[in-house]
């Protein structure tokens, strides 16, 4: 399973652990990920995705899965990702009968 972010896209970034001495030695500075169910309001489903702590209060931020999907670039997002948000799309382009 890959260490990125399915609604923002941020993986692994590289950097250096500085000693006292000041000698560097790489290392990587991972995501903090969590496994998250989140609530579609217009689907009326549950998803669950491994996404950033940091996209989870963006998401509370934004107003919900939904809106934060219909903004989001297509590059950023997951496959699964991008799936619900092809379903969210064509459920929006729905008339309502």
């Amino acid at each position: 399973m890959s260490r990125r972010c399915e609604l923002t896209g941020v993986g692994p970034m590289v950097g250096h652990n500085v000693s006292h001495s000041n000698i560097k030695t790489k290392r990587r500075f991972l995501p903090a990920l969590a496994p998250v169910t989140l609530q579609s309001d217009a689907l009326g489903q549950s998803f669950t995705l491994r996404i950033r702590n940091a996209a989870l209060r963006t998401l509370d931020a934004r107003g919900g899965l939904d809106i934060f999907l219909l903004k989001a670039r297509d590059e950023a997002l997951s496959p699964r990702a991008l799936k619900i948000k092809r379903q969210l799309k064509a459920k929006l382009a729905q008339p309502a009968a």
